[in-house]
């Protein structure tokens, strides 16, 4: 075979790699064959070629073959790797919601839902609900107060995930942008009162 040949088996590979990895499902020898401009038997020579060479590396992926089909999936003997990541928590994004929500229960703590939206000025069920769910935030007990409303704080998990060591470690607001921030809210409740 000649360099140029295999530069373009190399390519046809690469693409046939690209699309059965994209689909994830199985993916019919005629679709593969129309999208890489072969014909079927040449193409079917091509993936079992690269069937061959999965199988003969140490690879964690192979191609199968279902019906005329074809689909990349992992190896039988990689399961238990993939248990191992599947068992791991999750790693989590906070919204904006969630980071104000979270940033007004570490300043103010322990403080109650009702507390929480007087400050942000709308709902945080969600947010709260959120946060406990990812450990930042738990339930400290009932304000004795009618009603008893739950008091939220911060957690372990959000010392170690903000890189504190206690709540005395987070940086003191600066008072200019205290008051900026209350200018804002002022100005805000005043649109609304108009509106």
């Amino acid at each position: 075979m000649g360099r140029k040949q295999k530069v373009e088996i190399n390519r046809l590979e690469g693409i046939i790699e690209a699309i059965l990895f994209t689909m994830g499902n199985s993916v019919e020898l005629s679709r593969i064959a129309a999208a890489i401009e072969h014909d079927e038997a040449t193409t079917r020579k091509i993936i079992y070629n690269m069937m061959d060479k999965y199988e003969a590396q140490d690879r964690g992926i192979r191609i199968i073959e279902l019906e005329n089909s074809f689909q990349m999936c992992t190896k039988t003997e990689m399961y238990e790797y993939l248990i191992r990541i599947a068992k791991q928590p999750r790693r989590y994004t906070l919204t904006d919601v969630q980071l104000e929500t979270l940033s007004i229960i570490a300043y103010k703590q322990p403080v109650t839902k009702l507390e929480i939206e007087k400050i942000r000025g709308v709902k945080s069920d969600h947010a709260v609900n959120k946060l406990i769910e990812y450990n930042l935030v738990c339930e400290l007990g009932r304000l004795d107060a009618p009603g008893r409303p739950l008091l939220f704080g911060t957690t372990e998990e959000f010392l170690r995930r903000f890189s504190v060591h206690s709540l005395d470690e987070l940086p003191s607001p600066n008072p200019e942008q205290v008051e900026n921030f209350k200018t804002e809210a002022e100005e805000e409740a005043q649109l609304k009162l108009k509106v």
